[in-house]
Parts: C-alpha cells; sequence; structure tokens
C-alpha cells in the first residue's frame, strides 16, 4: 500500500519525503523492521521508539511515523503527528484492511470479571455453532487453536493483524477483554465494536506506572462506549452513572438489586455453581452456571445479555453457561483428600472479599486463605486486602505473590497491618510454596484452602527473574511427597 494512502485522513503536523513510496509492513519494534516497512516510533513506559529510528532505517525501513525530529537524512519519509500511539492504531487498521468490519466485535471491560465473561460468551457463541476468537488475559483463541499474547490487550498493530488472521480464517465473532491500559494507549482505537461491557469498578491500576486516580482509570474504561454500537453496564455498580453519562452509544443496563433492563432473580447458591431466573428483552428463562458466586451471576447476565443483543437463542445460552470453565477462577483442584482447594485470580479488595465469601457459603469447616499482593503496584490495598481475609477467613496464610522489584517481606509487613486489626488467626511465610504446603498440612476435613492471587499464572515475578510456578503443580507435588 502506498504511504500516501495510508495516511490519508490521518491528523499530521507535517510529512516531507516521498508518499508515494510503497509499504510492505509496519512495525513498532526496530528489530522486526524488513526492507520497505513504515516504522513508528512509539514512546514506551521504559524506552522511546524514536532512539531507534537509526536501526530501523539500517534494517530496511521505508519511512518514519515520529512526533519529533529525526535526523535520518531529508530523503527519508517522515510523518510528524502529535499522539504515534493513536497513528499507530490508524495506520494498522487501514493497513489489514479495517478487519474489526468484518465480523461481529465484543469488548468487555471493567475491573473483574473481564475473563470470565469474555469466556462465557464465547461458550455461548460456540453453542450456537459460531466459529469465535476470544482475546484477553489466558491467551488468544481462534476456534480450539490457542496461541500466546503479551498483554491483555494487544498493541494495535498486533491487534490488527490477529483482527486481519480471524477473519481470514472464518470467524464470525470475537470477543475480547479491553483493559484501562489498551483504551488509555489507543490500542483499540479505530475497532468496530458492536457491543461493548462494562462489569464493574473497583481499586485497581492505581500507580505511577498504570493510572494516577481512580477517575483516570474510569476515564480510560468509559472510552469502550464511545467506539461500540451498544453498551450494557452493571447498574449495580456505584460508577454505573458516569459510564452512562460519558456514553456516545445506546445504553442497556443489568442488575441483580435494582430494576433495569435486564435482571436476574431467585438465585439460588450450590457448593459448585449458582442458578438464576433471567428476565430480560431476549430471554425470561432460569439459567445455571458451573463456577460459585454472586459475581458470576453478574458475569452470566452481561454474556446472556450480549448473545441477546446478536440473536442467539436461549437455548444455546443455557448449555454456554453450563459447559463454561474459566482456568484460575474459582478453579477446584483435585485433592483425593477430605479438605478442598480453590485457586482464584482474586488479588483486588473487592475480589478477595467475593470469593471469600463464595467460599464460606459451601465451606463445611474453616476456610483457610493463602494470598500476597504483587510488588510495584498499589500500596493502599494491601492492608485492606489484610483486613478482609483476617474477617472472612479462619486462618491466613500471608505469602509471597510476585514481588517484582520490591522486598517480599515489606509487602507483608503491609498486609499484616490490616489483619493485626481484626480478630483473624494468620501467620506469615514468605515462601509461597512453603505458604501453601503449611495450608495443606494445617486442613482439616471439610476446610476449604483458598489460593488467591496467582489464578491462571504459571510463574512468579522475582527481583531479578521470573520463575515457573503453576499452583497446580505445587499442591500434586506437596500431596505426592507429604500426604502419602
Amino acid at each position: 500500500m502506498l504511504l500516501a494512502d495510508l495516511i490519508d485522513g490521518l491528523d499530521i503536523l507535517y510529512a516531507r519525503g516521498n508518499l508515494n513510496v510503497d509499504i510492505k509492513g509496519i512495525a513498532y519494534d526496530s528489530r522486526k523492521v524488513r526492507k520497505g516497512y513504515l516504522f513508528a516510533c512509539i514512546d514506551g513506559m521504559k524506552d522511546d521508539g524514536h532512539a531507534y529510528a537509526r536501526q530501523a532505517l539500517d534494517n530496511g525501513a521505508a519511512a518514519f511515523i515520529a512526533k519529533k525530529p529525526l535526523t535520518l537524512g531529508s530523503d527519508v519519509p517522515v510523518i510528524v503527528t502529535e499522539n504515534t500511539r493513536k497513528a499507530l492504531a490508524y495506520v494498522s487498521d487501514r493497513f489489514f484492511g479495517h478487519p474489526s468490519g468484518r465480523f461481529s466485535l465484543i469488548g468487555v471491560t471493567g475491573t473483574k470479571g473481564k475473563t470470565t465473561t469474555c469466556f462465557m460468551i464465547r461458550s455461548i457463541l460456540e453453542e450456537a455453532g459460531r466459529k469465535t476468537g476470544l482475546i484477553g488475559t489466558l491467551g488468544t483463541r481462534i476456534g480450539k487453536r490457542i496461541l500466546y499474547s503479551e498483554r491483555t490487550t494487544p498493541e494495535s498493530l498486533d491487534l490488527q493483524q490477529l483482527f486481519a488472521q480471524m477473519s481470514d480464517e472464518g470467524v464470525q465473532d470475537v470477543v475480547m477483554e479491553v483493559s484501562s491500559q489498551g483504551l488509555a494507549l489507543h490500542r483499540v482505537k479505530y475497532c468496530e465494536f458492536d457491543t461493548g461491557v462494562f462489569t464493574n469498578l473497583s481499586r485497581d491500576h492505581i500507580s505511577p506506572a498504570e493510572h494516577a486516580s481512580m477517575d483516570e482509570y474510569l476515564d480510560a474504561k468509559c472510552l469502550l462506549f464511545r467506539y461500540c454500537k451498544t453498551g450494557l453496564v452493571n447498574r449495580d455498580c456505584r460508577y454505573a452513572d458516569r459510564v452512562i453519562a460519558k456514553a456516545g452509544c445506546e445504553i442497556l443496563t443489568y442488575s441483580i438489586e435494582g430494576e433495569t433492563d435486564i435482571k436476574a432473580a431467585n438465585l439460588v447458591y450450590l457448593p459448585g455453581g449458582v442458578r438464576f431466573d433471567m428476565v430480560s428483552p431476549w430471554y425470561e428463562r432460569n439459567f445455571s452456571v458451573n463456577i460459585p458466586g454472586r459475581f458470576n451471576v453478574y458475569n452470566a447476565l452481561a454474556a446472556a445479555s450480549v448473545c441477546g443483543l446478536a440473536g442467539m437463542p436461549g437455548d444455546a445460552v443455557a448449555r454456554g453457561l453450563e459447559k463454561v470453565q474459566v482456568p484460575g477462577r474459582a478453579e477446584p483442584v483435585e485433592t483425593g483428600r477430605d479438605f478442598s482447594v480453590i485457586i482464584d485470580y482474586a488479588h483486588t479488595p473487592d475480589s478477595l472479599e467475593n470469593i471469600l465469601t463464595t467460599v464460606r457459603a459451601f465451606a463445611m469447616g474453616r476456610v483457610i486463605c493463602v494470598f500476597g499482593c504483587g510488588g510495584d503496584r498499589d500500596r493502599t490495598k494491601r492492608p485492606m486486602m489484610g483486613a478482609i481475609s483476617g474477617q472472612y477467613a479462619d486462618y491466613s496464610v500471608i505469602t509471597s505473590d510476585n514481588p517484582r522489584t520490591e522486598d517480599p517481606d515489606a509487602i507483608i509487613k503491609d498486609i499484616e497491618e490490616g489483619i493485626k486489626a481484626t480478630s483473624g488467626g494468620y501467620t506469615c511465610i514468605t515462601d509461597r510454596r512453603e505458604a501453601i504446603r503449611h495450608a495443606m498440612a494445617s486442613a482439616a476435613a471439610g476446610d476449604v484452602i483458598l489460593l488467591a492471587g496467582k489464578g491462571h499464572e504459571t510463574y512468579q515475578i522475582l527481583k531479578d527473574r521470573t520463575i515457573h510456578f503453576d499452583e497446580r503443580e505445587v499442591i500434586r507435588e506437596i500431596l505426592d511427597n507429604d500426604f502419602r
């Protein structure tokens, strides 16, 4: 595609050089540049892409997008724009022929529930006989094939390339998690969303490297509803009115507690799931989900509503909700013992409270909570999570999560400040493997051990390295070595 055609309509400050050069591809990583590529100079969290322009030129770059002057020679085409991330999203969408317009695109945003809601939607669509793509925290799926994803919401170039691949392979619907960072950094700008979902908002991702405040975090989430045709908003979230006020599309609301467009009633909580009646413009019937917890009713309501808007039959919704399984979300691990172990990704105060209250509702004995907090992240939530575990768990084992560059013991001390204010029993064991071993050795008949924070993750991020750490494997090793 000619550079002139690629940038047609782009808001540019000025351009120099031959705009009729043929562009063979696009890159924002200089190491991936090939002959004839357009290189976009992106300011990253650590590196400035402008510093790699010379390397990109040496690798064959035919043109550049930048937001400040480049000294590459007067004959090199350079497009200067105020925001190279927006520009990258624009040219990527055009280069691949606006692939998001070739299928139904569904975006799910919120603090909690994005992954589960996306898996539920995908399960329903597949039960309806649709070929479906999924993009999110647990990787990218095209039909039954799983691909690796570095981010929850890929960079705009990678996302458009995935969309084009999905379209070429006959995908009819794509459901994706849309993170606040993905929205704030314009990764989904120019995507044509048919439906957007707002699940909820609670304190998370507030740090110098992410969002400066809750208001900024919310504003990022609200961007999705300027890109979609119809929005579905959880009316029971206290931020719902602000989301609706900022939306630029038709909004429908769903709820358990209030009178809304879509309503769940007659909830029945079970040890391994939940049943409820859904009253909506599309379905008035009972649905079952084999994942426990009130919060999964919200997720199921959102998923069923998305599929109702898309015209999916109620029987497909019922089968999809019954069959859905989500790794690391209230995931039971078989132990062969008289106590239970559940793995959950809960890593915020709200999500920890949700899963603990769910577990407490069906535990026959004590609830033992093993958890920590991530390093280089919002410190204010650490004592909050300590207080929540002390209130809802009978016994807590405070341990390491992903400490990153922080001292794990310092993180544990922050958590401990919150749990000290409760009457809950606890101990601190920095090594997560030993913490799990201690919890299992302490468990009696009927007890439920909750391993919170890691969920689907199979690694642990330390100060100087990332190590393999799969809690399912750890549990099996402990059972084999200590419970013979």
